[in-house]
């Protein structure tokens, strides 16, 4: 089992990660951690842990880690938007179909508001990349 562990285990926070070198070479045959660094995901700072200098290869492989969270993270949010998209469209069943007048009170001007929000920043948003695209006239 120990064979199959990785070298490196990355402990998930907030904003990136609490970085440990995973050790099971020693006398007892226990699984130990070595903390060695912090992992911003934000900014993509790392910190070692204490008066640690960390290795080109720690450095390489916490860099590494980090790419690839910021790339699971960038995907998990259009996938939230997507499954925002299908609440809304079971929203929209449930207000034709299902809710009573006063279940209708209590979200529309929420929902109405809400929704003239989105609206207003995804067509300024689409109208700022169409003017990307478009030659200026000479």
């Amino acid at each position: 089992m120990a064979g199959d562990l990785p070298e490196y285990y990355f402990r998930i926070r907030e904003n990136g990660a609490a970085v440990f070198r995973v050790d099971t070479e020693n006398r007892q045959r226990r699984i130990e951690m070595e903390e060695i660094a912090i992992a911003n995901v934000r900014n993509g700072n790392i910190k070692p842990h204490g008066d640690r200098k960390l290795t080109a290869e720690e450095t390489a492989v916490i860099t590494g880690w980090i790419a690839q969270r910021s790339a699971i993270l960038a995907q998990r949010d259009v996938d939230d938007i997507h499954r925002a998209v299908d609440h809304l469209n079971l929203v929209t069943q449930w207000a034709q179909s299902k809710a009573s007048e006063d279940q209708l009170e209590e979200v529309t001007d929420t929902l109405l508001l809400a929704m003239h929000d989105l609206r207003t920043v995804l067509v300024r948003k689409k109208a700022e990349r169409l003017m990307k695209t478009e030659p200026e006239p000479e």
